[in-house]
């Protein structure tokens, strides 16, 4: 398995912040990987809200399918899914004055003959997540409910 960490500030309250996040579907506005992200069903976004996620990671695009599996004031946790990998994205929120600190943890675990890519992807992965820190931000501070 392979993670990033990353602390990233945004310049909305945390209730914004935590609203403008639990959309997976926004992941294009601010993921660098992300190609597409369509939700696969209907309603409010709560635990059990699904996408199909499209990205593109080291020239290759693949599907995974997300679902949100934990939704608290200050916790997002959606875990996606394929044959070759499960990935999870882990955001904790801290109202800092008027804005909000994430922390953004995203890890991959590679099932079968793909974990033995994990050690090639690292490096890429961190990247994605230094470009993470610059989008987020950006794409939240942006939005309006």
């Amino acid at each position: 398995m392979i993670g990033v960490e990353r602390v990233i500030m945004v310049r909305r309250p945390l209730a914004e912040v935590v609203a403008y996040l639990e959309d997976f579907g926004r992941t294009e506005e601010w993921d660098p990987g992300t190609v597409r992200c369509v939700r696969l069903d209907d309603g409010p976004v709560r635990p059990g809200a699904r996408w199909r996620n499209t990205s593109r990671f080291r020239g290759r695009t693949t599907d995974l399918r997300y679902e949100l599996v934990l939704r608290e004031s200050a916790r997002l946790l959606f875990v996606g899914e394929n044959r070759t990998v499960t990935a999870r994205d882990d955001l904790r929120f801290a109202a800092e004055g008027t804005a909000t600190r994430l922390t953004y943890r995203a890890s991959l675990k590679f099932k079968g003959f793909a974990r033995l890519a994990a050690p090639f992807v690292r490096g890429e992965f961190e990247r994605l997540a230094d470009e993470v820190v610059t989008r987020l931000p950006t794409a939240a501070e942006a939005w309006r409910s």
